[in-house]
C-alpha cells in the first residue's frame, strides 16, 4: 500500500461514514470515521519513506497499529500536534474525541447517534477537524 492509496482510502472512508451516519448506521459510521483518520496518519508516514530505500524494519512493524496516538508519534508530528492543540481550543476538543477511537469499535453495536456524530464532526470539522489537520501534512 502506498501514500496515494492511503489518501484515497481515507477520503472514501470519510464519505462512507457520512452516508452511514445519514442512514442511521451509527456504529458503522463511527468505525469508518476513525478508520479515515488512521489511514490519513499512515499516509503521512508513507510520505516519509523514500522511494527505493529499504524500509526501517522497526518503523514498518510499529506502523501496523490502529492506535491513533501511536500513529501521530510515528508521523513525527507529536510535538506539532501538542503545540497546535495548545493554540486551538477547537483542535484540542476534536483531538480529545478522536484519540479515543480504536479498531475494536467495529464490534460495538452500542454506539449512539451522539457518539457517531461527535466523532464524525471531530474528524471533519473545518478548520480544526483532525482530517483537515492531517491533510495539511500528508
Amino acid at each position: 500500500m502506498n501514500r496515494d492509496s492511503l489518501q484515497r482510502i481515507s477520503s472514501q472512508r470519510r464519505k462512507d461514514a457520512a452516508a452511514l451516519l445519514k442512514a442511521g448506521h451509527f456504529a458503522a459510521a463511527y468505525y469508518l470515521a476513525g478508520y479515515a483518520v488512521e489511514c490519513a496518519l499512515k499516509a503521512c508516514i508513507a510520505k516519509q519513506t523514500a522511494r527505493y530505500d529499504f524500509p526501517n524494519r522497526r518503523l514498518a512493524q510499529d506502523c501496523w497499529t490502529h492506535d491513533l496516538e501511536r500513529l501521530v508519534q510515528l508521523t513525527g508530528f507529536g510535538d506539532t500536534l501538542a503545540a497546535d492543540t495548545n493554540a486551538s481550543p477547537g483542535l484540542t476538543v476534536n483531538w480529545a474525541t478522536v484519540k479515543d477511537w480504536n479498531e475494536s469499535s467495529r464490534y460495538r453495536l452500542s454506539i449512539t447517534k451522539t457518539d457517531a456524530e461527535d466523532l464524525y464532526y471531530a474528524c471533519t470539522a473545518r478548520p480544526n477537524g483532525m482530517l483537515a489537520w492531517i491533510r495539511r501534512r500528508w
